[in-house]
């Protein structure tokens, strides 16, 4: 939030509560800015509140989960890369080389 500093001097005490709260405030005075912040600001994550159910049912210490995730994400690998073939010259390449070389000869 950015005030002018008239604005500032009318609502000090509302302006300092709310910085007080993490919220960001500006002040603008001859076309210069000020940010007021508290001394120790509180951190981002202080703020967050934890979460107690995942999911209702599921063990968080079970690992059982992870085999079968990854069973499946080597199945998609397998199946989206394959195994790595060499490519197999044709007769038609084969004449194509000579004939460069038999160029490049002469």
């Amino acid at each position: 939030m950015e005030v002018p500093i008239t604005q500032f001097r009318r609502k000090l005490f509302d302006l300092v509560d709310q910085a007080l709260d993490g919220k960001e405030v500006w002040v603008s005075h001859k076309g210069r800015r000020l940010r007021l912040v508290p001394e120790h600001a509180p951190s981002k994550l202080s703020r967050v509140t934890q979460l107690d159910v995942i999911a209702p049912g599921v063990d968080i210490d079970d690992d059982s989960w992870k085999a079968e995730i990854f069973r499946k994400w080597v199945q998609k690998w397998d199946r989206r890369l394959g195994p790595v073939q060499k490519s197999v010259r044709s007769a038609s390449t084969k004449v194509g080389v000579e004939a460069r070389r038999a160029r490049r000869k002469a």
